[in-house]
């Protein structure tokens, strides 16, 4: 018999059940479907245009260096804002900001479809980097405050990570086949219908999140950051170039001056733009550092291989994106398989893992030649290659971002997201600035042209191989074929000696990265599942 309800024995009451964020909850992986929208956009934007470099170098006639700024313009405008960008979407609301930026984004792309001058494109592709620093932040924060448990936020921290590998998969397929089809302009098209997409679905799908309590907008320490990185590419580009000269060298000086200033003034202000306390973590600084260094080694590896493929294998545009499809799928089931690993082994194994698959990726690639009846074997070997480093950058990427995460307070997710995106901007910018620049200064070393060239064409010839191919259709006979064999070695030996470069790079930052995620774990900082690890010095 029941118990009656009497004041010693009241009736129990019904408390509802909380919430629960989870696979019955559907809204918020129908908002990781909106937000993975940009971030295959982005992308799907890097993979294209590097894709369309041989296209691109034939119809506007850039000189080396305005080739790499085209490159690097969009990454280098990127990265500078991304932390005033994630400022400014803690205080005004990061769903509106990634609103904005998506409309910003549409109409440059159109106004890079259709210019008509190195300059012009290399001014657009700066443009899509303001408005891309609008997009970035906004979506991994986006993705801190709609997945709260840490357990589903690493699953869509692997998805977050997957897309950029999709788009990659998607880049030179589609991009391929556009550019049998059409004019390059049209690789830039592609932005719009999915901007479009995501300015009718994001409204929906995606709840607005901001900091209950943001710090000032600090205008002075955005332009500290532009001007740092500036000058540091810049100064780079120009040592490639010219050598070791004081024009190239005071660059570099002037925008490592300027970062000493920058950083400064973060350690000086009660509420920067970027909190450089955050470095005094271990897992934090190590999971910044692999990130970097994971893209730089995936960029530097795609600005050499897209052309390496089309100009040196006389490839087709599709055939080049198919050879590099199998490396983009790995690199999206390594990001998935990350979250399930991370269950089991620490961060101090998962990360450096990846960074050394990046070593033997770039080991497989430091070996190849001009072509000619080996290439077939070596196109292979270059997708082997490409699928051994592209499985390192997903299992590093997704890992590195949710370390980067956990390690900070919430209501900063804003600008801990930024800094995530800056890594991995700032290791686009020097894959294609550091690798690059060398890739170019043993080509133009190794580069001879015949005395039959005028003055122009031996420049042209001299800046890209895409220059010495366009120059090659223009002579006739013996000194055709004498550019084309000697551009093409000179081009797989620059190949070789990024690989190399690549193999030292990735290899002694695992070392490092191995050693601060064992301190961190050490003294209890190292995030673990399930959790979110405090930041001693931190705002919270």
């Amino acid at each position: 018999m029941p118990l009656q309800p009497t004041p010693q024995n009241p009736a129990p009451r019904h408390v509802p059940a909380p919430r629960r964020t989870g696979t019955g909850d559907r809204r918020p992986w129908l908002a990781l479907a909106v937000l993975v929208l940009p971030v295959l956009l982005v992308s799907v934007d890097t993979t294209v245009l590097s894709f369309a470099l041989p296209a691109i170098s034939t119809a506007l006639a850039p000189s080396g260096t305005q080739l790499l700024w085209i490159v690097d313009a969009y990454p280098l405008a990127l990265a500078g804002l991304l932390i005033l960008m994630g400022s400014l979407g803690d205080r005004f609301g990061r769903r509106r900001l990634l609103l904005v930026g998506a409309t910003g984004f549409g109409v440059v792309s159109l106004l890079a479809a259709f210019a008509t001058s190195a300059e012009q494109l290399v001014a657009a592709r700066a443009a899509l980097g303001v408005f891309g620093a609008t997009l970035m932040p906004s979506t991994l924060s986006l993705l801190r405050s709609t997945f709260p448990d840490r357990e589903r936020r690493r699953t869509a921290f692997a998805v977050w990570a997957g897309a950029f590998a999709g788009g990659a998969a998607l880049g030179p397929v589609v991009g391929g086949w556009l550019l049998e089809h059409f004019w390059w302009g049209s690789v830039f098209l592609m932005n719009v219908p999915v901007m479009v997409l995501l300015l009718v679905l994001a409204p929906v799908f995606v709840r607005e999140s901001k900091d209950p309590a943001p710090g000032p907008v600090d205008l002075l320490s955005a332009a500290l950051a532009v001007v740092a990185m500036t000058g540091a590419v810049y100064g780079i580009k120009a040592v490639a170039k010219d050598g070791v000269a004081v024009e190239a060298l005071l660059p570099l000086l002037a925008g490592a001056a300027v970062g000493v200033w920058f950083v400064r003034r973060q350690q000086s202000l009660r509420d920067p733009m970027l909190d450089v306390a955050l470095f005094r973590v271990p897992v934090f600084r190590a999971a910044v550092l692999a990130n970097l260094l994971s893209i730089l080694g995936m960029t530097g590896m795609l600005f050499a291989t897209s052309q390496y493929l089309q100009l040196v294998l006389d490839l087709r545009p599709v055939t080049a994106g198919l050879l590099l499809l199998p490396g983009a799928v790995v690199s999206i089931s390594a990001g998935l398989l990350a979250a399930r690993l991370a269950r089991r082994y620490p961060l101090a194994t998962l990360i450096p893992l990846g960074l050394l698959l990046g070593t033997a990726g770039y080991a497989v690639a430091a070996t190849l030649g001009p072509g000619g009846a080996d290439a077939g074997r070596h196109a292979v070997q270059l997708a082997l290659a490409f699928v051994v480093l592209s499985a390192g950058a997903g299992l590093a990427e997704t890992l590195t971002n949710d370390a980067i995460l956990a390690t900070a307070p919430a209501e900063r997710a804003g600008a801990a997201s930024a800094i995530s995106e800056t890594a991995y901007e700032v290791g686009a910018v020097l894959g294609t600035t550091v690798l690059g620049s060398l890739l170019t200064g043993v080509y133009r070393a190794g580069v001879e042209v015949p005395a039959a060239a005028s003055a122009e064409q031996a420049t042209a010839a001299r800046e890209t191989l895409g220059g010495a191919v366009e120059v090659s259709g223009a002579l006739a006979g013996t000194d055709a074929t004498a550019l084309l064999e000697s551009a093409r070695a000179a081009f797989a030996h620059g190949v070789d000696a990024t690989a190399l470069a690549g193999v030292v790079l990735t290899l002694t930052a695992a070392v490092f990265v191995r050693r601060q995620l064992r301190r961190g774990e050490s003294t209890g900082a190292a995030p673990e599942a399930g959790r979110t690890a405090p930041v001693a010095g931190t705002r919270g």
